[in-house]
Order: structure tokens, then sequence, then C-alpha cells
């Protein structure tokens, strides 16, 4: 799916109606098929980005276009066959805590059923080796019938990831895939989803904190900071001044100084109930 903005001025989702814009007049193009990363320090518009692009609001002004459409000025069942097109994977996954994994998996396909054939789905899972092969590229096979609420965050951010490889999508909008992975994990994961999206053709952008892995992953890197262009370049031409510009004031983000990975820390146990009897 080839994507273009035009001069996008937008406000973070959650932001107030009064807030400054997350996008200041950003214009960008993305090939069908493409595969590219976007960093930038916190705040820099990278997470308002990705929801102008998966058509889940509109910019305040500018123009949007997929496939050379603008999808605001669709009828409103065009629009939603659009968004069955497009894939938008949160930073945290809004998965069911009570969910099986198969059943969390599985509802990637949601999209591309019909009413009976989703319900049915929830209760009896149509395609288990699907799930389980899409499970076994994030190393999470034989988690497949666990309740989502037993896994730690890691795992419940590869089960999102997995998701997406099952997904009916052309493309893939893909928030900051790896937070709450260890180095070892997020490099198997940013793998898996890289090379999926190549076999697929779909198109593939992902924001990033881990500057190594935009650069080890992605032939194509844009960089935004206070929510407008600071680069837009192959991945061989980005140098170490242009990321020290582009961090600068926020080092620690560059350096991979941030908080510590969470694949090994699981939720907290709510407190037993007590029981007083009369």
């Amino acid at each position: 799916m080839k994507l273009a903005i035009e001069s996008i001025v937008a406000r973070h989702p959650a932001a107030r109606d009064d807030a400054e814009p997350a996008l200041r007049g950003l214009s960008l193009a993305f090939a069908s098929g493409e595969q590219v990363a976007v960093i930038g320090p916190s705040g820099a518009g990278k997470t308002t980005l990705l929801q102008i692009l998966a058509c889940a609001m509109p910019p305040a002004s500018g123009a949007v276009r997929l496939n050379g459409e603008s999808p605001w000025d669709l009828p409103r069942s065009a629009l939603q066959r659009l968004r069955g097109r497009l894939l938008l994977a949160p930073q945290v996954p809004p998965l069911p805590p009570r969910q099986r994994v198969i059943t969390a998996v599985l509802a990637a396909r949601l999209p591309a059923m019909g009413l009976w054939a989703s319900v049915r789905s929830l209760f009896y899972p149509a395609d288990i080796p699907a799930a389980f092969d899409a499970l076994e590229q994030f190393d999470l096979g034989d988690k497949i019938f666990e309740r989502v609420d037993r896994l730690s965050g890691g795992e419940r951010q590869r089960v999102g990831l997995a998701r997406t490889l099952l997904a009916p999508a052309e493309l893939w909008l893909v928030d900051e895939p790896l937070s709450a992975l260890d180095p070892t994990r997020a490099r198997q994961a940013m793998q898996s989803l890289t090379e999926a999206a190549h076999q697929r053709g779909a198109t593939l952008i992902s924001t990033l904190h881990q500057v190594d892995m935009a650069l080890a992953h992605f032939p194509r890197v844009i960089g935004l900071r206070d929510g407008r262009l600071a680069f837009d370049l192959p991945t061989a031409e980005v140098t170490p001044e242009q990321l020290a510009r582009l961090y600068d004031q926020f080092e620690h983000e560059l350096l991979g100084e941030t908080a510590p990975a969470m694949d090994d820390v699981r939720p907290a146990a709510p407190p037993p109930a007590v029981m007083h009897c009369r």
C-alpha cells in the first residue's frame, strides 16, 4: 500500500484541544512494500504519525492519501473497509486478561470474517496451526493455551506482534514493538517482523526508541523532532552527527539508558480475598 501525507498538522490523540500540535507541517511518502523506521526523542510525534497513517483520526490540516485516495473523503462504509486493510499495533497490546493466547492471536483475522464466524472463533478457534506458527516466530508456541494474564509484560508484547503476522492487512503500523523486550528477544522479534512483512509484501512502518535496531533492520530511517522532519535517509547515509542533533538534550534515549526491560516481570497478583464470617 502506498501512502503520502502533505503538510500535516495534528495533535496527539490524548492531547487537549488547546495543546500544541504533535505534528507541524509534516510531509512524507511511502512506497508499497517499503520498510521504514521512525525514530526521535520522546514527544517527537511518532505515535501521532502512526495514528494519522492508520486513519484513526483526521489531521487538523493537511492531506492524507492511501493508494491515491483521501480516506476522509470516502463514505463511512468505504472508510471502514479501508481500515480493515490496515493494522495499527500499539505499544501496549489491547489483550483481554482472561482471554486465551490463541484467541487473542486469531483475533487479528476478525476484520476479514463475518459476524457468525467472528463469534464462533471466540469459543472454537478455527486455525490452531496458524496461531502456533505465528507464536513460534516469537518463541511463544508453548504459551498458545495460556491465559493472557499469566504472561509477563514482554510475552504480552510478543503476542501482540504474533497477531500482526495473521492480520489480513497491507499496511503494518507498529508502535514501539520492543519496549518491553530484552536485547536478545528484541533482535529476534524485529527479524521475524521484517521478514514476515517482506514475504507478505506488506508496507511496514515502525516507531522505535532503539536506534541500533532501526539501523540494523530497516533500509530507510526517518528522524522526527518536535513534530518536524529532521531527516529522511537511507540507513547507510545516517551519520552519528545527525543522530546526536536529533537527540540533543535526550542523550539518554540515544544511548539506550531507558527503563529496564520487562520481559521477565509479571504483573502483581491481586490481593487475596478475605472472607469474614458473622
